[in-house]
């Protein structure tokens, strides 16, 4: 009777180290993936501030051209927005404002003097290093949301994971092909 009290104690045991551990898992993955979404934001943000500066730069010389700068404006307003959304509307508002983007440096491409300006340069560098710090920032973000749904499908984690009610999170995936094969370009 006495070694029957054991194996069962130490069945339940075992079943609750593991139920723990893997719960543990489970929240340093989540964690690890909104860390992660917090960095795009931040660098959404950061490129976001940089538009108003790059937009005055560029209507120094091409004033005239205010459907452009309006479309920008707005394609930068609904990527803000867009982060409260989640991944896939985010990545939806990226797309129109690449789109945008490409708009806005076709318009400075018409003007040496702008190329050549030095506030202009120090704005297109900028632009360039936080273009790669969102890319950087999107396959962390990715690689977090596939270690996390990953260990939420697999078994016997899943079971905790549906008892804990963990759920698959959203990829940050382009939805234009078009962007992929061809990036924005930033030359002037």
């Amino acid at each position: 009777m006495i070694i029957a009290t054991l194996v069962i104690l130490g069945i339940v045991v075992v079943i609750g180290l593991f139920v723990w551990v893997t719960y543990n898992g489970l929240v340093k993955l989540n964690v690890r993936v909104q860390e992660a979404w917090s960095d795009i934001t931040v660098q959404l943000k950061r490129r976001a501030d940089l538009i108003p500066n790059l937009i005055e730069a560029v209507k120094g010389y091409a004033g005239h051209e205010k459907q452009v700068f309006q479309d920008v404006t707005e394609a930068r307003a609904n990527v803000l927005a867009a982060t409260k959304e989640g991944p896939e509307a985010t990545a939806k508002a990226e797309n129109q404002f690449e789109q945008t983007l490409k708009s806005l440096f076709a318009v400075s491409e018409a003007y040496p003097q702008l190329r050549a300006s030095e506030n202009f340069q120090q704005l297109q560098n900028e632009l360039v290093d936080t273009e790669d710090k969102i890319q950087a920032a999107r396959r962390f973000y990715n690689g977090g949301v596939r270690d996390l749904n990953t260990k939420i499908q697999q078994f016997p984690a899943n079971v905790v994971a549906s008892l804990f009610k963990f759920t698959n999170k959203e990829f940050f995936e382009v939805d234009d092909m078009a962007t992929v094969e061809k990036p924005v370009e930033v030359k002037f």
